[in-house]
Order: C-alpha cells, then structure tokens, then sequence
C-alpha cells in the first residue's frame, strides 16, 4: 500500500488551476482502488505513442490488478532543462491539449510543472496527491464512502533505465517515488526492462510492467528530425496537433539531436543540482 503521509503546502503559480474537468470523481467499482496516472516528460512535440500509453495502462489495470484508474494527466516539463528540442513550454502545453482534448475522453494536461523553475519528479506526484486528496477530498464511492486516490507515475523503460543509473536520481527521490508512489512502466522497443528492475528490486512490488503487444517506436527525438528535414509526421501524432506546428513553423531548425534516454539523464542531473543549490542557499 502506498504511504499516506500528508502532502507538503504548496505555492502555486499565477493565474493556475488545477485541471479535474476529466476526473471521475465517483468510483464505479467500490471494489476498486481508485488510481490517478501521471506521465512526466519532455512532449516536444506529443505523439501518439504518449497518449497510447494510457490507454495500455488503462487496459493492463483492467486485466491485471484491482485499480480503477480514474483520470490522466500529461505533465510537461519546464524551460530550464534547456535540452536540445525543447520548445517552450506554451506550445508544449498547448499542443498537448489539443492532443488530450480532442483525441481523448479521460486525459488531462497540468502545466503546473511547466510554468515554473525545476522541479523534482518526486515533488510533482506530490503536487497531484495534495491537488487531488487534499484539496478535491479523493473520490468517493457510490454511496458516498470518501477514498484516497493513489498517484502511479506512468513512464517508458527509456526512463525507468535512469533510476537505475548510478547518480541520476538520489536515492530519497527514488524511494519516494517508487515507495510511495508506484509506477506503470510501458515496455519500448529495444529496451531491457528486466535488466532495469532488477536494480530497483526493493520496490519491486509497486512496479508495474506492461509490455507491448503492437510494437511503437515512434518518439519526439524521430519527430522532430522528420521535421527538420522537411518529412511528413501526419498519422504520427494528432493532426490537431501538425496542423498546429505546421502553422506555427516549429522545429525547423532543432539544433543537435539527443535520444530521450539521454535527455531524461541530463534532465534528471540538472533537476538535482538545482535541487542542491537551492538548498544550501
């Protein structure tokens, strides 16, 4: 069971608002856990292989555990990871909610994490548990029983490989969200996930492996280099979203290419350093 340790107090933005416009705020099932997904990333630009995830989460929770999973969101990251590709985070916003408001029913994006300096993985799923337990009160059933809402990071192998990578994430991050929290990590193409896991073997049991029957290895990284030499990305991601970079002349000129891999290490890196200098000061 994850920890229910009250959310720390948080300052929000300007002018923010958390999204719940999608949350199923009553439990179908009362047999059920009711379970929120969230996925952390880049989304320069959104693919359809980010919103398919999702949809396998949702499917593998169906067949396989006792979560009813009511609602997901996209969190895009902020402007100073500075990683090659990175586009501001309005269009990255932006883009995202074409993609989750006219592609889906359930989806949501937060721009919490965007709009502001870094912030930890660990400290954005305490975000969501504080906006959804604290200030929404969780979900209740059908006959008005009021239940905690889990927060499950949702997140490829290409990111679970950092955590298994000395120096990446601190040790108290890793614990927090995986000990904690949980995660549903969807299976990519040519990636080890055992290989991974094993090295998280302690939180093994809040670890979630869903592997994929359709092979997809679409990623923003190829997007973009489609783009940048003029290539078509229709049928890769939502059209909402090409006729909006389309529109607006995005990744013409990219800059060096960099595999999601190594960006989430990078990111990660920086996320710590931040974290550390802020602390001392």
């Amino acid at each position: 069971m994850a920890s229910r340790t009250p959310s720390p107090t948080f300052t929000d933005p300007p002018n923010y608002s958390f999204p719940a416009h999608r949350l199923n705020r009553v439990l179908r099932d009362s047999t059920k856990q009711p379970i929120v997904l969230v996925a952390c990333g880049s989304f320069s630009p959104v693919t359809y292989l980010h919103l398919r995830m999702f949809e396998m989460a949702r499917d593998y929770a169906r067949h396989n555990t006792d979560y009813e999973i009511i609602g997901g969101y996209l969190s895009p990251v902020s402007d100073q990871y500075k990683k090659p590709g990175l586009l501001a985070a309005s269009h990255r916003i932006h883009m995202c909610t074409l993609a989750t408001e006219q592609t889906s029913t359930w989806l949501m994006v937060d721009p919490w994490e965007a709009v502001q300096d870094y912030q930890r993985t660990a400290v954005v799923l305490d975000h969501f548990d504080h906006e959804i337990n604290v200030k929404l009160g969780g979900v209740t059933t059908a006959d008005g029983e009021q239940r905690h809402v889990r927060i499950l990071l949702l997140a490829g192998s290409d990111l679970i490989a950092t955590m298994s990578e000395p120096g990446v994430w601190s040790e108290p991050d890793l614990d927090h969200i995986l000990g904690r929290y949980g995660t549903m990590i969807v299976e990519r193409a040519g990636s080890d996930m055992a290989q991974a896991i094993d090295s998280l073997a302690r939180w093994k049991h809040n670890i979630h492996l869903i592997h994929q029957l359709i092979q997809n290895d679409v990623s923003s990284t190829k997007v973009r280099l489609f783009l940048r030499r003029g290539l078509s990305v229709r049928y890769l991601l939502p059209n909402p979203v090409v006729d909006y970079i389309e529109a607006n002349g995005l990744y013409v000129d990219d800059g060096p290419n960099a595999s999601a891999s190594s960006g989430a290490i990078a990111a990660e890196k920086e996320k710590a350093a931040a974290s550390s200098s802020s602390t001392k000061s």
